[in-house]
């Protein structure tokens, strides 16, 4: 019979190749023809491989180092310890209010149970109370009695036991009373407090000696952890979704399984563990993202709770190598986490911004220089929260310049003012035209840059792209432009007008970040008309909130991430502000961004343009708007003369229709109800006077007003510092 084939010994080639002195002797061919044992002898001793390692060795086994970590596996690094210990405190904290909540009920409930111990302690002390040994005795006599009456012996025998069992009752049961009196009268007498713990020391342990096999004084608390991990749970998960073989008919213990090589574990609020799938079973990592929502079935959670990912290479992974996280409960509900940035007074846009949370807490921060960024989902998700997220980080860095345009003209953008370089407001005709100049501007500011940083030499400039020191030196801010709500561009422009704007959106995110362009867009429909793919594509960072299906996740995520494990169709309605943030073909997070709400928002815009006016960087529409430069200057200006200004941004002239609908945009609660006369009544109360009661635009003469007539009410002071 043929020798079975001792164990291979793994041999680092780095140090087999570090232990060579001459590099360049020749092959000796006399050591090949050597019996194998001793080459590989000679061969392990050369490589510096332990003796002990070597086959033949019988103290190998004994010498062997096992391979078992020294610490556990929560014990391995001090944020596993605390996230652990946290965990515990949590569970205790919770137990603790889940027993103090049912105190009267435990109270009660031993109230009932020192009763029947006491019963029972009474039945156990009773046959010595009524001498029942001799009561026994009696009994024997009596019934030989009737056998033999005339006995006489036997008659007195039968009256000296009965008067002793009287006697022996008599004072067995003046003992106990003496006792019960005492001790009552004892409690009477003590301190009250005294009085608790005699009661607790009585009635405690009539309390345990009344209950049963199937008696609880405690409810068996469930504790809040929905989801109980084990090895054999995730093996049998795995097996009903397909990743595994089942083995039809087959000894479980023979059965296909998968080698954990951590846990599981309890991690934070929920289990982790790391897995490795069997060999020969063709199935991969991928194969089990795919699998997300039937895992999560089988283990009984949602599959919001299941956070899967691969672990690659320079983790340590393989192509089978899975991290999962299941949480305890849906990880993204509660109360909404302040963005940092609210008490921030600076920030680099050369830093990454903090963006949100991922399920387990841990910061997210999205580097956005060299980036372009793309947002899409449904209305009313937190879609336009998050994009501003990135934004906002650029007002507090002065060497950053804003170009934003709003597709749909609401409230959401209109802070800027204070701020942007460049502000397009709404989706109409005057508005598309100021789109288009905006971004021819940035098209020729763009190739000014690459032609100076060209000229540049390589000591300044050495990879031909900005630099902090180059963006302060030559003054070549940042530049930041934001467009929401795309789609209403587009769906308004002509197709020449539209295939521009996309040549030209297409050329800043693919040629602008070497020259400091960063591209923020946004769309609530990423379809192929609202959004067109060659846009999409070369966008590098894309973030969805709650899409209705995982076609619609591709759209904004990429073409099969839904299939990797990046699916915004699985959030929910309640999910706001929660979306997949892609960061590279292989790299993806579920984050809660970060609340900025509209009044903070609005109050970091403001801080924006201070920091501008000291750095001498508020450029453009900001310096020249007279509602931005009068907040800066502490002058209140009538409400209704600001709104007109804005909506009269991009026009000298405008017929009072489109004033009307413009004004509802921005603030449907306040002008809903507004009319032509309705809207010269307040612009009269606020000092403006109308010089013409008819405009002329485009050939046609209609009811409307005139720009310079509204600026006229605005203090003079305010409209020359804002140059007008």
């Amino acid at each position: 019979m043929t020798e079975p084939l001792p164990e291979a010994t793994v041999v680092s080639l780095d140090e087999h190749r570090a232990t060579r002195t001459d590099t360049t002797a020749p092959i000796n061919l006399t050591k090949l023809a050597e019996p194998a044992e001793a080459a590989d002898t000679e061969a392990g001793e050369s490589a510096g491989v332990d003796v002990v390692d070597l086959p033949g060795n019988p103290l190998a086994d004994w010498l062997t180092v096992p391979d078992t970590p020294v610490l556990p596996v929560w014990a391995r690094s001090w944020t596993s310890i605390q996230e652990n210990v946290a965990a515990l405190g949590r569970l205790t904290w919770w137990h603790a209010r889940y027993h103090a909540v049912r105190t009267p009920k435990y109270l009660f409930k031993t109230v009932l149970l020192a009763a029947r111990g006491f019963f029972r302690a009474l039945a156990g002390v009773w046959p010595w109370m009524s001498a029942q040994e001799q009561s026994a005795t009696v009994k024997a006599l009596r019934a030989q009695s009737k056998l033999r009456p005339e006995d006489i012996e036997l008659a007195a025998r039968h009256q000296a036991v009965y008067a002793e069992r009287t006697r022996s009752r008599k004072w067995r049961f003046g003992i106990a009373a003496a006792g019960v009196a005492a001790a009552a009268t004892g409690v009477m007498l003590a301190d009250p407090l005294l009085q608790v713990g005699i009661g607790a020391a009585v009635t405690i342990p009539l309390a345990h000696l009344g209950r049963g096999e199937e008696t609880r004084l405690l409810d068996q608390a469930a504790p809040p952890i929905r989801v109980d991990m084990s090895a054999q749970q995730l093996n049998d998960a795995l097996r009903a979704a397909g990743l595994l073989k089942s083995g039809s008919g087959k000894d479980e213990k023979d059965l296909p399984r998968v080698s954990c090589t951590m846990g599981p574990v309890r991690d934070g609020r929920g289990w982790s563990v790391i897995f490795d799938l069997p060999r020969g079973g063709g199935k991969t990592a991928s194969d089990v993202l795919a699998k997300r929502e039937v895992i999560a079935q089988e283990l009984g959670v949602d599959e919001i709770q299941v956070i899967m990912s691969r672990v690659r290479a320079a983790k340590g992974g393989n192509a089978g190598r899975v991290s999962m996280w299941v949480a305890d409960d849906d990880p993204y509900l509660g109360t909404p986490n302040p963005s940092p940035l609210e008490k921030a007074e600076r920030f680099s846009i050369w830093e990454p911004v903090p963006f949100g949370q991922d399920a387990r807490g841990t910061r997210v921060a999205v580097p956005v220089m060299w980036q372009s960024m793309f947002f899409g989902g449904l209305p009313r998700r937190g879609k336009t929260f998050s994009q501003r997220l990135l934004t906002a980080a650029g007002l507090l860095d002065p060497y950053v310049r804003h170009y934003v345009a709003d597709g749909k003209g609401g409230a959401d953008w209109m802070p800027m003012k204070a701020v942007a370089h460049r502000l397009v407001m709404g989706a109409e005709d005057d508005a598309i035209e100021a789109l288009k100049a905006m971004l021819a501007e940035l098209l020729a500011e763009m190739e000014r840059r690459f032609a100076l940083l060209r000229d540049l030499p390589t000591s300044v400039c050495p990879e031909g792209k900005l630099t902090p020191d180059i963006m302060v030196k030559y003054n070549l801010p940042v530049i930041f432009l934001t467009i929401d709500e795309l789609q209403e561009y587009f769906t308004a422009m002509e197709r020449e007008d539209r295939e521009q704007v996309i040549n030209d959106l297409c050329r800043i995110a693919r040629r602008g970040p070497a020259a400091g362009f960063i591209s923020n867009y946004a769309s609530q429909r990423p379809d192929a008309d609202s959004v067109p793919t060659k846009l999409r594509e070369i966008i590098t960072i894309r973030y969805s909130t709650q899409v209705v299906d995982r076609a619609s996740s591709d759209m904004v995520l990429g073409k099969g991430k839904a299939a990797q494990g990046a699916d915004a169709s699985v959030l929910s309605e309640e999910h706001k502000g929660v979306g997949v943030l892609v960061t590279g073909p292989a790299s993806y997070v579920t984050v809660r961004a970060d609340y900025l709400d509209g009044p903070m928002f609005a109050m970091l815009c403001r801080k924006g343009r201070v920091l501008r006016e000291e750095t001498g960087q508020l450029t453009g529409d900001a310096a020249g708007d007279v509602t931005a430069a009068a907040d800066a200057a502490g002058i209140t200006v009538p409400a209704i003369v600001s709104d007109v200004l804005e909506v009269m941004r991009h026009s000298p002239r405008m017929f009072t229709t489109d004033l009307l609908a413009g004004l509802v945009n921005i603030d449907e609660d306040t002008y809903g109800d507004y009319n032509a006369e309705a809207l010269a009544s307040a612009l009269e109360a606020a000092g403006v006077k109308r010089t013409s009661k008819q405009v002329k635009i485009s050939g046609s003469n209609g009811a409307g007003y005139q720009r310079r007539d509204i600026e006229a009410a605005v203090p003079a002071e305010i409209l020359l510092s804002a140059g007008r």
